[in-house]
């Protein structure tokens, strides 16, 4: 994928696709456009629809072919997905058993939403050739750092076991606005997902418990670069957190948007007026276009070999679809008529970094990013 302006050009590519069809009365060729069953049933629609159906097992598909159980259809689909930064995943320890990278910010863990080609495990398949991976955790899309895959069942349920017993300590570093406190402060305020769609979490009573312990490393007039401890997993828990006790991610799109007053949200806000900041957050091309799909589910921790033929970059099928720049736009596509503001690289980061991870034997670490440096300053983004 072409680089440009320090991310990644959008992707707007045609895949090939395979589907298995579901069950269908063989005798069934196409839907019976004038029943009661079917109704403002647009013909026009629907041959435009299957038009698109290339073949079905290997053979050409027409309007009249009959689709059967187990059927197997092959279809083209012109896909966007959003910018992501152009910096490389970082391998700090790769094994037989065990891949640990340092993420860079931006860039899902898994396929989600419009993301697929470039999340980390696409990337990982088509350019380092790591495929069947086990995912052991996840960490945010904007959050950067260290983030671990098994490669064999056995080193998955050892690592689970340990996650389960609580015997894994995850340390982050963030910077915040306005000078934090001195020593360390603990946060055991429960936390609630309020939209699914957009992500967005808060502190109320009836949330989850979870805990983190808050150490200042240092102040520079301005900000403070934090230690963060998380003794539990609950999705935004640390930003979240952070927003509660009056400090929120001096760069987090989410919770320190102006949407939630002056104080951004420190020590709750009420019912009301979270509803409208959920609103206030739809409508912001900045989270809307970059966080779409993020909290979709991952229906399962294995990640199959197909990530070997689909890369980050340029899948086997991909490669007859962009021989020439034509075929980069669609008439057909709704979102090849959609004019994207590109994100600014600062717009790609967030100063939220997963330093190191952990285990009774074992520790990984990394260095820290740019901006959590004693002599960083606010002019240098």
């Amino acid at each position: 994928m072409a680089e440009q302006d320090g991310k990644q050009e959008e992707s707007k590519r045609a895949m090939k696709r395979r589907k298995k069809m579901e069950a269908r009365k063989e005798h069934q060729k196409k839907p019976n456009l004038g029943n009661s069953k079917n109704p403002g049933f647009d013909r026009k629609r629907f041959e435009e629809t299957i038009s698109f159906v290339e073949n079905v097992n290997g053979s050409q598909a027409t309007q009249g072919t009959v689709l059967k159980d187990n059927d197997v259809i092959r279809n083209t689909v012109h896909r966007h997905e959003p910018p992501v930064t152009d910096n490389p995943l970082e391998i700090i320890e790769l094994t037989d058993d065990l891949v640990v990278l340092n993420k860079p910010s931006s860039i899902p863990v898994h396929p989600c939403g419009r993301y697929r080609h470039n999340t980390v495990v696409f990337i990982l398949g088509k350019e380092h050739g790591l495929t069947n991976l086990f995912t052991l955790h996840r960490i945010d899309r904007l959050t950067s750092g260290i983030l671990m895959f098994a490669r064999t069942l056995t080193k998955t349920q050892e690592l689970e076991s340990q996650i389960r017993n609580r015997e894994i300590e995850k340390e982050y570093v963030c910077r915040v606005q306005g000078e934090f406190p001195s020593g360390t402060v603990d946060c055991e305020e429960p936390i609630v997902v309020v939209s699914h769609k957009i992500g967005v979490c808060r502190v109320t009573p009836n949330g989850k418990p979870c805990k983190t312990a808050f150490t200042r490393i240092s102040f520079n007039g301005n900000t403070s670069v934090v230690k963060c401890i998380p003794y539990t997993g609950r999705m935004h828990q640390i930003r979240v957190h952070l927003q509660w006790l009056g400090y929120p991610i001096i760069n987090d799109p989410i919770y320190n948007h102006s949407s939630w007053g002056p104080n951004r949200g420190c020590g709750g806000v009420s019912d009301e007026l979270v509803h409208e900041v959920i609103c206030e957050l739809a409508k912001s091309p900045t989270i809307t276009g970059f966080v779409d799909g993020e909290d979709d589910k991952v229906k399962s921790r294995y990640i199959p070999n197909t990530t070997a033929e689909v890369g980050s970059t340029q899948s086997k099928d991909d490669s007859a679809f962009q021989s020439s720049r034509d075929q980069r736009y669609d008439n057909d596509c709704s979102e090849c008529h959609i004019s994207r503001r590109d994100p600014t690289p600062e717009e790609l980061t967030m100063y939220l970094h997963s330093v190191a991870y952990k285990g009774p034997s074992w520790e990984y670490r990394t260095e820290v990013p740019p901006w959590a440096r004693e002599d960083w300053s606010q002019q240098e983004t």
